[in-house]
């Protein structure tokens, strides 16, 4: 196919747009790839329609190649389903909500558990069905608080997301790997940089979770791998090693100290550091931090209040505080909070107050018993020293909420941590019976007795991706596409005003198109300068530069990714060129 670039809908900028922050963004939108309409919500122009489209095809041909079988839900779903399963409230702000004419609920999709559950369900009855895989490429909507990053993170995205039924775990087990396996050759097939990386499952629920993650200095997520083994893990699903719990004979008593002025960790440390009479030197890590939240559960008016225990040197991590209540929703005191519970003293919080009042107390794992701390007194410029974990105070349980920090311990017990960002690109996860027990689905065994079917879930971010392979695949001058997806096979610059030229690079255009060859021509009445500039732009593998050189008999090839440039014979470019795309 040859694509003109003089009829081709497109017009690429050479500024910045002002609202892109990454480097994708900016690319995408600079060449003319995607235009924003609305926070959030984006078109997609001819060229990078071509880009999201290859990308489709990549992932259709893996999911059909391990046996899936490509299905079809609308957007626009009833509420009934989602209040089933209690995610009409689980999302929260989330969830696009809407009334048709007749006052009935909707909402868009934002995924579709419920949905396949139902369809199965419907259609399947006997153990004899079983195992089944069905898949859609469809768009999903989210009403993201701050969509950023372009088409990174918006509120409407296109998401490949297949689902798993089986009649038994061991089933499930192998529809877990048949994705898993799937997915690795996919973001192969699309030359990305990725780890695989432990993770929670969120408000889908289930058990066994895998994210998987490219790398990116501009991702949101933070992920962590061990110095001396394969762990790997997103910082929601890290769980810190719990040290063994210690004899509480002959530890100290609690003491309660006078401590003015120090209504922080940093305060509080100097502070006790003058004290001679204490005998030692104390550093954060021996205080205990004590922060107030409030939750909310799905379908509750009314707010929690829970105490979250951490050691000192750290800080809540907001993202590891609300995987751990999820899918409550989770929100700092504030000062009216603070006003209706005059027991919680701002600044000298301890345990005693929390429990003496039914507060929830959650604690860090580092927090065993028979371990010594010094926190709040529950009285203004007050701290209690050696407060002991099981001698002096109880917590209600553990909560992983404190940071992640590079040095930490890997929870498998081998080396330690080092940090990286990534984005998420893929999720698989083993959700179990949940939706299954929501909606009946069973399936008639040998025995004449009902089974109840087990789910997977498995999610790709496909319009995501097209980012993505941006944010990895780019320099300088523009986008570097690898070869599967990129909307081109070779770029043909026409770098001179002679009719000869022009006709030496139609020719070779069509010899092109009719060896099977995707050409995009930029035949237009402009300078060599600004078409090789847009060439570099928009970031095809190939250009082929015809030019001055044809008189002589040869064109000039130029590899994208690498600056490498050929002079090859014009009799010999066409099978140079129908090689190179072919590998």
């Amino acid at each position: 196919m040859i694509t003109r670039m003089s009829s081709l809908f497109l017009r690429t900028l050479r500024e910045d747009p002002a609202d892109a922050e990454v480097p994708s963004h900016k690319l995408l939108v600079r060449a003319g790839y995607v235009r924003r309409v609305a926070p959030g919500g984006y078109s997609w122009l001819p060229l990078g329609l071509r880009v999201l489209r290859n990308i489709e095809t990549v992932v259709r041909e893996e999911m059909d190649a391990m046996g899936a079988q490509e299905i079809q839900f609308p957007a626009l779903l009833p509420r009934e389903p989602y209040e089933k399963t209690g995610r009409w409230t689980e999302y929260g702000d989330a969830l696009f909500r809407l009334k048709d004419r007749k006052g009935a609920d909707y909402l868009l999709g934002p995924t579709h558990e419920e949905l396949f559950a139902l369809t199965v369900k419907g259609e399947y009855s006997s153990y004899k069905d079983y195992p089944v895989i069905l898949y859609q490429v469809q768009t999903k909507y989210r009403d993201e608080a701050r969509p950023r990053a372009g088409i990174l993170r918006g509120r409407e995205f296109v998401m490949k997301d297949s689902y798993s039924f089986d009649l038994d775990d061991e089933g499930l087990n192998r529809s877990y790997q048949l994705h898993r396996d799937a997915y690795i050759r996919i973001f192969n097939r699309l030359g990305l940089e990725y780890v695989i990386v432990a993770a929670t499952s969120g408000a889908m629920g289930g058990s066994a979770s895998e994210e998987f993650l490219a790398v990116a200095e501009t991702g949101e997520d933070t992920y962590v791998r061990s110095t001396a083994s394969n762990y790997a893990a997103n910082v929601e699903a890290v769980v810190t090693p719990a040290p063994p719990a210690r004899p509480l004979d002959g530890l100290p008593d609690a003491q309660v100290h006078h401590t003015p002025g120090t209504p922080t960790i940093a305060t509080l440390v100097d502070y006790l550091n003058t004290k001679t009479d204490l005998g030692r030197t104390f550093t954060a890590a021996d205080t205990l931090k004590n922060v107030m939240v409030k939750i909310r559960r799905p379908g509750a008016k009314d707010w929690e209040i829970l105490g979250i225990g951490i050691p000192g040197d750290r800080e809540v991590d907001p993202k590891r505080l609300e995987a751990s209540l999820e899918p409550a929703e989770v929100a700092l005191l504030d000062d009216a909070d603070f006003a209706a519970n005059p027991f919680l003293v701002k600044g000298y919080i301890g345990p005693k107050a929390l429990q003496d009042n039914g507060i929830r107390y959650l604690v860090d794992p580092r927090v065993v018993t028979g371990t010594a701390w010094v926190t709040g007194a529950d009285k203004a410029d007050h701290h209690v020293v050696d407060l002991v974990a099981g001698r002096d105070f109880t917590p209600d349980g553990t909560i992983e909420a404190a940071e992640v920090r590079e040095g930490d311990a890997s929870p498998d017990g081998e080396g330690t941590l080092v940090a990286a960002r990534g984005i998420e690109i893929g999720h698989i996860f083993q959700l179990g019976r949940k939706y299954t027990d929501a909606f009946e689905v069973d399936a008639l065994g040998a025995d004449s007795k009902p089974i109840r079917i087990t789910m997977g879930s498995y999610g790709i971010g496909v319009s995501r991706l097209v980012g993505v392979i941006a944010e990895q695949h780019h320099d300088e001058l523009g986008l570097v596409w690898p070869r599967a997806v990129a909307p081109a096979d070779v770029h043909v610059v026409i770098a001179g005003k002679d009719e000869s030229v022009f006709a030496g690079a139609e020719k070779l255009a069509a010899e092109l198109d009719a060896a099977g060859v995707r050409v995009l021509l930029d035949d237009r009445k402009a300078t060599p300068g600004v078409k090789f500039a847009d060439a570099e732009l928009i970031g095809v593998p190939t250009i082929l530069v015809v030019g001055r050189g044809l008189a002589k008999g040869v064109v000039e090839v130029k590899d994208r990714a690498s600056g490498e440039r050929q002079d090859i014979p014009v009799d010999d470019v066409v099978a140079h060129l129908v090689k190179l795309v072919r590998g």
